[in-house]
């Protein structure tokens, strides 16, 4: 799997390609939003307005809105248990 993380205009974007599967994008939104996850800290995940997924398997889109970083999302990315 492939995952490219890109700044946008209100936050970040990321697309996940090759071998991957939407569902597993959306559990791992579940995740964090349940509080599930140890990915990110508290206070970025406090910073995030809104998640968006789009896309097929295969060619999966993460659309984070808020005042976040391209680090802070790659480190969550590292940490995510979903995706490693």
């Amino acid at each position: 799997m492939t995952k490219n993380v890109n700044i946008t205009d209100n936050g970040i974007k990321i697309s996940f390609t090759g071998e991957v599967k939407k569902q597993n994008i959306i559990k791992m939104v579940e995740n964090c939003n349940s509080g599930a996850c140890e990915c990110m800290s508290d206070n970025t995940k406090h910073k995030i307005e809104d998640i968006k997924v789009s896309g097929v398997d295969g060619d999966v889109k993460l659309d984070l809105t808020g005042d976040i970083t391209e680090s802070e999302i790659k480190e969550a990315l590292s940490k995510s248990k979903v995706l490693n």
